[in-house]
């Protein structure tokens, strides 16, 4: 009979150690390609909106309120994303929320087209994306251990990554292409925005029929409770708040949503006041970002049984503020590109490790709203990017990044410094 330990070192040597080895996993993969047709809308819209509100405008500041109207929502409605996660089966939470997506982005082409879209049309349509998205979430990332197994958990995480990244590379490239050849040169015209709206339903539409073909329903793994979801919530509060761990990692994924991601939101800013480029360049500067995205997750797909993990969340992150500021610093569109896609390649192990490491460290019964109050702090965000946008409007977007950059790095080591618990974290497994 074999010991615990030859079982154990016999389970190790058996779970599948391939790149693809998450997708090849039927509902992860049909998951997947949900999640990955949500992620191409979403950044197609990103830049059919900047581009259109930023020529409206000209307003790094309006950039600013429009990003937000997507991020508030993650701070009011994650936490019952999180509950809800927790309490019912996962899989028509995420089936209907690209559908109800789907359905607004289909009034906002019709706005658009009709000639008749402003400043609050972009802000109302982000709110409703921003709040479907807060409820849906939580149940999307919560049910992934339990469709491919806590092994391939970093595998899993780093194609999810992937998934995101590789819509940044297509999405944005597909938008800026289409409003500059629908445009014909107009950079004032709403009908290229409005074409791209359109394909975004389709998107939508796509993601949510996916969900149909997944088997797995995502029953809760805990008995059904009559206590109160306030109760729930707060329960998940005390527990993240007495766990260094846990805790320390989701405050370190708050620094780059706070001062990391204020390139996503001034990048149209940047592209034209200071590389003087248009809606493809603007395209092709996500594109970069991307290809260093998915080098990125491809690199952590493979990394998933490295040690010392702990140091490298500290360190990706301290590493992607150098190269925010490197970027605010470029005065060519070559050097631009070159480090867009290096903070691209940084961020993505640095999101996809951190996300990954909470997620193993919970308890199952308790992974979405753990996960919500992950995704809750990056609510967060509005407190980096209005000073920062503040700054850029009054000082010049360069100067702006360049801050947003020097505060990631500085505050990442300071708070590494008094994180024991995160820096000690080794491989992220955990017995149980």
């Amino acid at each position: 009979m074999n010991t615990a330990a030859e079982l154990e070192e016999l389970s190790e040597a058996s779970y599948d150690r391939s790149l693809f080895a998450s997708l090849k996993v039927r509902d992860y993969l049909y998951l997947w390609i949900g999640m990955f047709g949500s992620a191409f809308a979403m950044n197609m819209q990103i830049v059919a909106q900047g581009w259109l509100v930023y020529e409206m405008s000209s307003s790094a500041v309006d950039l600013a309120w429009v990003t937000l109207a997507s991020i508030v929502p993650q701070f009011l409605f994650s936490l019952p994303g999180g509950v809800l996660a927790d309490r019912i089966p996962k899989k028509p939470i995420i089936g209907l929320a690209p559908i109800i997506n789907c359905g607004a982005t289909i009034v906002m082409t019709w706005i658009i087209f009709t000639g008749n879209v402003g400043f609050w049309e972009f802000v109302w349509v982000g709110f409703l994306n921003g709040t479907v998205m807060s409820l849906s979430i939580p149940a999307r990332t919560a049910v992934i251990p339990e469709v491919v197994g806590e092994r391939l958990m970093f595998n899993a995480m780093a194609f999810n990554t992937a998934a995101w990244n590789l819509s940044r590379i297509l999405g944005p490239a597909l938008a800026g292409y289409m409003i500059a050849l629908l445009a014909d040169g107009d950079t004032t015209s709403t009908f290229g925005v409005g074409c791209v709206f359109a394909v975004i339903s389709a998107l939508y539409l796509v993601s949510g029929v996916s969900v149909l073909l997944i088997k797995h329903d995502g029953q809760p793994t805990r008995q059904a409770t009559s206590q109160h979801p306030l109760t729930d919530i707060g329960e998940c509060l005390v527990y993240v708040i007495r766990s260094p761990v846990v805790g320390g990692l989701i405050l370190l994924s708050i620094l780059p949503f706070m001062f990391g991601l204020s390139i996503n939101t001034l990048l149209p800013a940047f592209n034209r006041d200071v590389l003087f480029g248009g809606a493809d360049d603007l395209g092709l500067l996500m594109t970069a970002m991307g290809i260093g995205a998915i080098l990125g997750a491809l690199l952590l797909a493979k990394l998933g049984g490295t040690r010392h993990k702990g140091y490298w969340v500290l360190g990706t992150s301290a590493v992607w503020g150098i190269g925010v500021t490197w970027f605010a610093l470029s005065s060519t569109f070559s050097l631009a590109f070159l480090t867009i896609a290096f903070i691209g390649f940084v961020s993505s192990i640095n999101m996809s490790m951190n996300r990954s490491l909470v997620q193993l460290q919970v308890d199952h019964a308790m992974r979405g709203r753990v996960m919500s109050i992950d995704m809750m702090s990056h609510g967060f965000m509005p407190l980096g990017v209005l000073p920062i946008s503040w700054v850029s409007e009054v000082y010049g977007v360069s100067w702006g990044l360049a801050l947003s950059g020097v505060i990631l790095c500085v505050a990442t080591i300071i708070m590494g410094t008094a994180m024991k618990g995160v820096r000690g974290i080794d491989t992220g497994y955990v017995s149980r």
